[in-house]
């Protein structure tokens, strides 16, 4: 249930790094807060999968863990991309 939390917030913190920049305002916070709750969001799902194994709860195991490795590959680099644009962008914008 910690995963579900730390996703929405870093959800919500990179929808504010990109709406910040859109309004010209800073948004370098918001986007550290964004990569960072992603990167808590892996880590709860780490830990998650942990006490899975711990409990050799070998059936949750099987059922979720494949199609979870592809969501977090996916939305972690979704996450990454989306939080770093502002600062493609302000480059781009330089040159």
């Amino acid at each position: 249930m910690l995963f579900m939390i730390f996703g929405f917030i870093a959800i919500i913190a990179t929808l504010i790094n990109l709406y910040s920049y859109h309004l010209g305002k800073e948004y370098k916070l918001a986007m550290a807060i964004g990569l960072s709750f992603t990167a808590l969001t892996v880590c709860a799902e780490y830990s998650l999968v942990s006490r899975w194994v711990a409990v050799e709860d070998w059936a949750a195991i099987e059922d979720v863990v494949p199609g979870m490795e592809r969501a977090l590959w996916f939305l972690t680099i979704v996450s990454i991309l989306l939080n770093i644009m502002p600062i493609l962008l302000e480059l781009k914008k330089k040159k």
